[in-house]
């Protein structure tokens, strides 16, 4: 479903990603950690089509990122950071017109529920510029499921999101991974991390410090797996010499 080979992006000489590998396959969420300036976000930037790969190959749903932009956008989400929404459209009107770029069928009835999940509905006709911080977040995740992508990226979605909002996006990301959808989502919310996620990728100064399963990583970096916290292991494997890392990784199965 998603498939990085060898994937490098240097900025202006300077290295943000130095080639990693991973893959996620239907069904899987994968947790993209690591510290501010890790490559996280450019990771996800590639992925959909923004930002153009140094080297490497990147694909999506069995399509080249960079050679074939248009299939891709057409299976994939991307929800950044801080969602790009129209200032002066509707709550409705963005709905509305996401659903004509990828010519979504019933897309009133997917609309209302979706508004409904997400507690938008008494927001329908105010303007994206009038709504708070996670009331646009919810719209931009709105926005993102109405074709129901196979592919959905996240960095850090749970920015603005009040406890309800969060609860909700964690609960329909792991039923749309069960309906087959790839996910990665990039956060520092550890604990939220590993409460849904079923694979990590840690990154640390765009170098791939571990790629695998919970159990795995918990394996790798305690004795202990079941008393082990995600924020625990994290702070070990971000701290530890790259050569004992690249050490063990080999040892851990594959994406």
């Amino acid at each position: 479903m998603i498939k990085v080979s060898e994937f490098r992006k240097a900025f202006d000489g300077m290295l943000a990603v130095d080639r990693i590998n991973f893959s996620v396959q239907p069904g899987e969420i994968l947790g993209l950690i690591g510290p501010n300036g890790a490559g996280k976000t450019t990771t996800l930037r590639s992925l959909s089509g923004l930002t153009i790969p140094t080297e490497g190959e990147l694909s999506v749903c069995g399509f080249n990122v960079e050679k074939q932009p248009l299939e891709v956008k057409k299976r994939l989400a991307y929800i950044p950071d801080d969602p790009p929404l129209f200032p002066e459209l509707t709550v409705t009107q963005h709905l509305a017109f996401t659903a004509s770029v990828f010519s979504v069928q019933d897309a009133t009835e997917k609309s209302n529920q979706l508004l409904d999940i997400f507690e938008l509905n008494g927001k329908r006709n105010t303007r994206a510029s009038e709504l708070s911080r996670g009331m646009r977040q919810k719209l931009a995740i709105c926005c993102s499921y109405l074709h129901n992508p196979e592919v959905i990226l996240l960095d850090e979605p749970m920015t603005g999101l009040d406890p309800h909002g969060i609860r909700m996006l964690k609960e329909s990301l792991q039923l749309r991974a069960q309906q087959g959808t790839a996910v990665i989502i990039s956060s520092h919310l550890l604990a939220m991390v590993e409460d849904i996620c079923t694979h990590v990728l840690i990154l640390k100064q765009g170098e791939q410090r571990f790629t695998g399963t919970l159990k795995e990583l918990k394996s790798m970096f305690t004795a202990d797996c079941d008393k082990a916290t995600l924020e625990q292991i994290f702070f070990q494997a971000t701290e530890a010499n790259n050569q004992e890392i690249q050490h063990e990784t080999p040892q851990v199965a594959a994406l």
